[in-house]
């Protein structure tokens, strides 16, 4: 597939209206009047580049509450600040358009179709952002929603809408069992009213629905029960499977050997007739928070009175058993006063080793060949919470080991690596350059879910050392920056296409942050920014960032049917190319939705009139004083250059809603003289039967409706095969008798009449096909047939002679 030479353009779906900035929304012109350039929307909502859609959606709750016309009834400017900071939320919040904006400034906005109202004061104090101020909560939107429930870890997550009455009446014990689960099942939320197709594909259809998530199950499960937290708790339980172990005489030496050999300690509570020993649930709950990590069971005390003795102990306690430990060393064992799950988690915690510290002298070796997630430390921070001593559990099934390097001793292979701040990078085992770094916040779920990405994946970090040069194979680097969010919410679908096109093509990030000076060599100013790099040949992507929109591009750049146009190649080839050439130009801009939505069928259309009409595209972003030059007033704007023309600057406008590649196409064979010909009885008389040409015949109908669609098809055929078989219709309701006549039974019958040398065959011969290359190739193998049997009657002949 891939000898990318050259192009570029963009990427999704079908057209419909067009982008107009002389007809910019009126939010627009809100915005323009209250924002200047020096007050962009991040300052002007409080928060930074970097700002989570929690962060964002909190500091604009907090700007309702204090702006809110309905709390300033006598301030006449009340409405238009608020209003002003409503569009600021709605377009900080939502990625594509944060991407844009974030790219072309406010003109990138022109295009979107976000609110332009707001909200009474109420809904803000009661009903918007309910659980942002909820530490074990966890707010998921359509970006982060796979991530979390891949990662490994159990979830269990509410969806609901901020009006619903039986949501809020939920909330209060929605968080107090956060609370009760916290460390063992993740508690999250969704908002429907903001996430609608995510809720949708999760079957959600009423308010509010709680669906439990777990790695390996085929769906998720559904809560049916009250809204009792204890019903909740009893319900999230049973899907915590861990182990917990009655230790008696009969296994409990066994049990605690085996699990020594592997590493693995035990958290054993014993249960006499005074003192506290853990309940149940509380094993239960440690079982599962400790899977993989730690053994968890309970000796009863009253009927093995004596095995609790050889463990010296009198009355009900609980003791971590690290391997290796025996109670005739007491100090190697931890006994634990406290009854609280968190508190004995965090201290069991404490106690299991360390990640494993790598070196300059040992991380090649390490690395180089293995699977590694390692964390790169500046100082004297602490991983958080111990959690990532679970990952080793977690990646079990992907065969990753978990890594740390203190890079204030490591100076040098810290830097070798342009490695300059605390990161988790995932090593793929094919060498110490081949790793990708994680730049989407340090929780574990997110580190997890990105290290079973990555590994799966084929993108590379790439920075000085390893950046491509003139390599044989195409490379496509996709430019970012860390700050940049829709930058990273849309790398994995960078890692799917690079699973999809592995061996074909290279992928890679550059953090244009910390190689800024790169980045500049090549031009770099907004991002997200991904180009393919062929060699000498570089190609700029433009388009939907997603897997299909990259795989397109690619697959088109493989083979270009669309010509990138310069203000100075347009002059050449359209204005003043030559008298047979007809060119069809799509003028764009970048931000442009409707033009985003258009770029994958224009590609589709370059193929299906390739050979008949030449298809190009003008980047409006970068020749803004060429297309107003050129009267572009609306994006995208479709024309077509007609050969013989005969004025320089005639050309006809698409002026149709729809802009997929079928509906284009026929508009373009629409506007092109005809090649195929209307044929009478008389005609197919004289002309077909009586003639010495191929003849290819179209018998239709007007009412017939797959008529009407194969009718640029067939046109399209005749384009193609021009000048060696004719291309003819035949209208057979004016002349039903003749149809008829000829054994026409189904409309449209497509039917070819060869010209043998002597004769035409009138039976002519049925073509089962409504595709013009399906029908091109059948001809193109009759008319080689027809060729040999000519050459082996004339050979014949020679003999004879």
């Amino acid at each position: 597939m891939m000898r990318l030479l050259q192009g570029a353009t963009k990427d999704q779906v079908t057209g419909m209206s067009r982008c107009k900035p002389w007809l910019a929304l009126l939010v627009i012109t809100f915005l323009a009047a209250f924002i200047s350039a020096a007050e962009n929307y991040y300052a002007f909502l409080g928060v930074s580049r970097e700002a989570s859609t929690r962060d964002i959606r909190r500091a604009f709750k907090k700007l309702a509450l204090t702006m809110h016309p309905d709390k300033n009834p006598n301030d006449q400017d009340a409405h238009d600040r608020f209003h002003k900071a409503s569009q600021v939320y709605e377009v900080l919040k939502d990625d594509d358009l944060r991407m844009n904006y974030e790219r072309f400034g406010e003109k990138g906005l022109e295009d979107s179709n976000h609110s332009s109202g707001y909200e009474t004061y109420d809904f803000y104090r009661n009903d918007f952002g309910i659980y942002d101020d909820d530490l074990e909560i966890i707010t998921l939107d359509s970006r982060e929603f796979d991530a979390a429930v891949n990662s490994g870890e159990l979830w269990f997550v509410n969806f609901y809408l901020p009006r619903c009455p039986h949501c809020h009446d939920l909330a209060p014990t929605w968080r107090e069992f956060a609370k009760e689960m916290d460390g063992l099942v993740r508690i999250g939320v969704v908002n429907c009213e903001d996430n609608e197709v995510l809720c949708r594909s999760n079957g959600v259809s009423s308010y509010p629905t709680l669906l439990v998530f777990k790695e390996g199950t085929q769906k998720a499960e559904r809560y049916f029960g009250n809204r009792l937290e204890e019903s909740l708790v009893k319900f999230a339980m049973r899907f915590v499977n861990s182990k917990v172990t009655e230790l008696w005489h009969g296994n409990v030496f066994n049990e605690i050997e085996v699990a020594f050999a592997s590493g693995i300690g035990w958290l054993i509570t014993f249960c006499a007739e005074t003192g506290d020993c853990l309940s149940s649930t509380t094993r239960q709950k440690l079982a599962g928070m400790l899977e993989g990590l730690v053994n968890v069971g309970w000796m009863d005390c009253i009927k093995h009175a004596d095995l609790c003795e050889n463990f010296d102990v009198a009355f009900s306690s609980t003791a971590y058993f690290p391997p290796s430990s025996t109670m005739k060393q007491r100090d190697s064992v931890l006994f634990l006063r406290s009854l609280d799950v968190k508190e004995i988690y965090t201290e069991v915690m404490h106690q299991l080793p360390d990640l494993e510290t790598l070196t300059v002298e040992t991380f090649s070796g390490k690395v180089a060949h293995h699977r590694w997630v390692v964390s790169f430390l500046f100082g004297l921070e602490e991983l958080p919470f111990h959690e990532y001593k679970k990952l080793r559990v977690l990646l079990r099934d992907y065969h990753m080991q978990v890594g740390k390097v203190n890079c204030v001793r490591e100076a040098d292979l810290c830097s070798s690596l342009h490695i300059q701040k605390p990161s988790i990078a995932v090593f793929k085992g094919l060498g110490i350059d081949k790793f990708e770094i994680h730049h989407g916040g340090d929780l574990l779920y997110k580190v997890a879910s990105f290290a079973k990405d990555s590994a799966s994946s084929h993108v590379t970090t790439w920075r000085p050392g390893n950046f491509p040069g003139r390599e044989k194979e195409p490379w496509l680097v996709y430019f970012f920056a860390p700050w940049c969010l829709p930058c990273l919410a849309r790398l994995p679908e960078l890692r799917k296409a690079s699973v999809q096109l592995f061996g074909q093509v290279k992928f890679g990030t550059l953090d244009c942050a910390a190689h800024e000076e790169l980045c500049k060599q090549y031009d770099i100013h907004t991002f997200p920014t991904m180009m393919v790099f062929n060699q000498s040949s570089i190609s700029e992507f433009e388009g939907y960032h997603t897997a299909e929109g990259v795989m397109e591009f690619l697959e088109h750049l493989a083979s270009p049917a669309v010509v990138t146009l310069t203000p100075d190649s347009f002059q050449k080839l359209v204005k003043q190319g030559g008298p047979d050439e007809t060119w069809l130009v799509a003028f764009f801009m970048p931000w442009c939705q409707h033009c985003l939505a258009l770029l994958p069928e224009w590609r589709k259309l370059a193929q299906m009139v390739d050979g008949i009409v030449k298809v190009g595209t003008v980047d409006c972003n970068k020749h803004r004083s060429f297309c107003r030059h050129e009267d572009i007033l609306g994006y995208p704007e479709i024309r077509l250059f007609p050969q013989n023309a005969s004025r320089w600057d005639q050309h006809q406008s698409y002026t149709g809603w729809n802009k997929d590649s079928q509906s284009l196409r026929s508009w373009v064979f629409g506007s092109l003289p005809r090649v195929s010909q209307d044929l009478t009885p008389k005609d197919l008389r004289r002309r077909v039967y009586g003639g010495k040409q191929h003849w290819v015949l179209d018998f239709y109908t007007p009412w017939c409706v797959p008529c009407q669609e194969f009718a640029p098809e067939f046109e399209l055929l005749a384009h193609v095969m021009k000048g060696s078989i004719r291309a003819g219709r035949l209208d057979c309701q004016a002349h039903a008798q003749v149809c008829e006549r000829a054994g026409i039974k189904a409309y449209p019958t497509i039917r070819f009449y060869p010209y043998s040398g002597s004769a035409v065959d009138q039976g002519g011969e049925d073509i089962n096909s409504r595709d013009a290359n399906g029908i091109t190739r059948v001809l193109r193998r009759r008319l080689q047939q027809l060729s040999a049997d000519s050459q082996s009657k004339f050979s014949k002949v020679k003999d004879e002679l």
